[in-house]
């Protein structure tokens, strides 16, 4: 059976508060020319994990560039986001994720998935990560 490869707007982050919070309390890390800013959320989201895409009007002036970067983003996300999807799902965790381009060229679509994937593996190894500290907080404490 095929896995679904959409992109539906339940899997969007879009709430200016959800936003906020990933910003401000959550961590982030930079994979070439991705930035990833996420949080793992305690109550529980219509789906395991909410996905918003940006890109710096600083290096972008035209909303054209801007749009077009955004729009191939969405898609080598949603054609590679399964792994993420499957570990939030067995872990039971709870996610909101923002992606953010950093470069100054346009990309090529073949580079910016490739920037994807190794995006996408290195936030499950941040996940698994802090799901190891905080079992080691819950036995030492």
């Amino acid at each position: 059976m095929q896995k679904d490869c959409s992109l539906g707007k339940i899997e969007k982050l879009k709430s200016r508060k959800q936003l906020g919070l990933v910003f401000n309390a959550g961590k982030s890390f930079l994979v070439f020319p991705v930035k990833v800013s996420f949080l793992i959320i305690d109550n529980p989201l219509d789906f395991p994990v909410k996905a918003g895409f940006g890109v710096s009007t600083r290096y972008f002036k035209k909303a054209v560039d801007r749009n077009r970067v955004k729009r191939l983003f969405r898609e080598c996300y949603r054609l590679n986001k399964h792994e993420l999807l499957d570990y939030c799902a067995s872990n039971h965790l709870q996610i909101n994720v923002f992606f953010l381009f950093v470069d100054k060229q346009l990309p090529e679509f073949a580079n910016l998935q490739t920037a994807v994937q190794s995006t996408l593996k290195k936030l499950i190894v941040q996940l698994e990560k802090n799901k190891k500290d905080k079992e080691s907080k819950v036995n030492n404490g």
